[in-house]
């Protein structure tokens, strides 16, 4: 069991119990109750696809991954585990680690554009009513057709405020446009920039190329989202990963079924993601996931209970770890009923019966066999993580930051011109053709002309934007997944 013989070794019950890599781009689900050792054995799978070359994307929700990066030793319990299991050749090792932080602090910042976001997702962030998110959509429309690009919250903000000032003029071609709406969605993003959504919207955006990396040794980085601070608005937490995946999706191209994954991405507190979802983007989520397989990518979900996960989506995750559930109450006991039909069960074994005796670190594992049909479940130990269990230091984390390839380049934000500077330009002009036509008056009036030199302001100010919007005919905006696989246009 080697750290590099290209297995996946997970477990270990009579033999040892791999996950194929051929077969872990098909998904897979780690559940079960509160301490039970869900983490460890997200922990030990990274390690294995980190040694294999595959580079790993994570969340931090509790903040105890950090020392993935360092060789571990640390805990006797993992010794006791080895000499357990009578892991011959166990060596400790650390992996490399790049972390990553929406607040810029515990890791590289991470950005990106309101753009890229897409009014679908940017409606569930900001938790929308329907007509809100309508008005939302045409809001985009609009900054699209006049070419006004929407990188940052003040450029949302301004694009709404247009919008709204000037909606009898976009009344014909969008459709109504209410006043109360755009109020809420502004009251909206306020709230957002006081949970640090203005640091999460801007550029340079994240290249997800980025999170893609090996190392000189060629094992996989594992990129470690910080995600403790994040967990107080789950709302954004679930929708920016929701981003990332859809991002992934549309950039990668089709591979088929590789050899072994080209990223593997860990999605904790998966029921966050489906939590109060609408139907459509449910259905958006489970197509992506479905799809994402012959792009390389395999999903792992990490919740507590399987039933936490839609059917259209637990039906497509076909390497299973399932940790201990608790039976207290007859609703746990349904559940705990409902999880065990999932698997198949081996010859003699009650697996709803076994799922609520497992002791911490053991669990029901069940991985795709080389044909990619589920094996029969077994009860077994997790293996024990070769990485240090307690975490970094702040001193130590800020030493693997700044080490890492991607340092300086996401470190200093950049503004470039975009919808915001480009209105506040046009107001101006507005205002001074506004001043040079009342001068125009004062001039005609003081000649004693009799007749009115003045032009509509309002009306200059129409073709004062029309001649700028004409002079950018040609121009559109790029939106990546989140604009066209939920129904906008490239």
């Amino acid at each position: 069991m080697g750290a590099h013989d290209g297995s996946l070794v997970i477990a270990k019950a009579q033999s040892d119990i791999a996950i194929i890599p051929k077969m872990a781009n098909r998904h897979g689900l780690v559940a079960g109750a509160t301490g039970t050792g869900k983490t460890i054995t997200l922990r030990v799978m990274a390690e294995r696809f980190s040694a294999i070359g595959v580079p790993v994307f994570m969340a931090d929700v509790k903040g105890d991954l950090s020392a993935l990066c360092c060789a571990g030793g640390d805990n006797p319990k993992v010794k006791e585990r080895v000499a357990q299991l009578g892991l011959e050749g166990f060596t400790f090792e650390g992996f490399p680690v790049a972390f990553w932080d929406v607040y810029g602090e515990q890791g590289h910042p991470v950005r990106t554009t309101i753009s890229e976001m897409g009014p679908v997702l940017l409606s569930r962030i900001l938790m929308l009513n329907d007509i809100q998110s309508g008005v939302l959509t045409l809001t985009f429309r609009v900054a699209d057709d006049n070419g006004l690009l929407l990188l940052d919250l003040k450029d949302l903000r301004a694009m709404l405020q247009f919008v709204g000032d000037n909606a009898e003029q976009f009344k014909t071609q969008y459709g109504n446009i209410s006043a109360a709406s755009i109020g809420a969605i502004q009251r909206s993003l306020l709230a957002l920039e006081e949970q640090g959504g203005e640091r999460f919207f801007g550029e340079p955006a994240l290249n997800l190329e980025d999170l893609m990396q090996t190392d000189t040794s060629g094992k996989g980085v594992i990129n470690i989202f910080t995600a403790d601070r994040l967990m107080a608005s789950p709302k954004l937490y679930a929708t920016f990963l929701l981003w990332m995946l859809s991002e992934l999706f549309e950039m990668l191209p089709e591979v088929g079924d590789p050899d072994k994954p080209r990223l593997v991405f860990f999605f904790d507190e998966a029921h966050l993601l489906f939590d109060d979802a609408p139907k459509a983007l449910v259905e958006k989520i489970e197509q992506v996931v479905r799809l994402i397989r012959s792009k390389g990518v395999g999903v792992y979900f990490i919740t507590q209970n399987p039933l936490d996960l839609p059917e259209t989506v637990l039906g497509q995750l076909g390497n299973r770890v399932q940790h201990a559930l608790r039976a207290f109450t007859p609703r746990d006991q349904k559940n705990v009923k409902a999880a065990a039909e999932t698997f198949r069960p081996g010859p003699g074994m009650d697996v709803t019966k076994a799922i609520t005796e497992l002791g911490v670190g053991e669990a029901l594992v069940s991985f795709l066999d080389e044909k990619g049909a589920p094996t029969v479940v077994e009860r077994a130990f997790i293996c024990p993580p070769r990485s240090r269990l307690a975490p970094l230091s702040p001193q130590e984390r800020q030493e693997v930051i700044r080490k890492s390839l991607s340092y300086g380049h996401y470190e200093k934000a950049v503004d470039r011109e975009s919808a915001f500077e480009m209105l506040k330009k046009r107001s101006e002009q507005a205002a001074r053709e506004q001043e040079k036509i009342l001068e125009q008056k004062q001039e005609a009036k003081e000649a004693k002309k009799g007749r009115s030199q003045g032009e509509d302001i309002m009306s200059a100010m129409v073709k004062s934007a029309a001649h700028a919007i004409g002079s950018q005919v040609g121009r559109q905006i790029i939106r990546g997944v989140l604009g066209s696989i939920f129904g906008g246009r490239k």
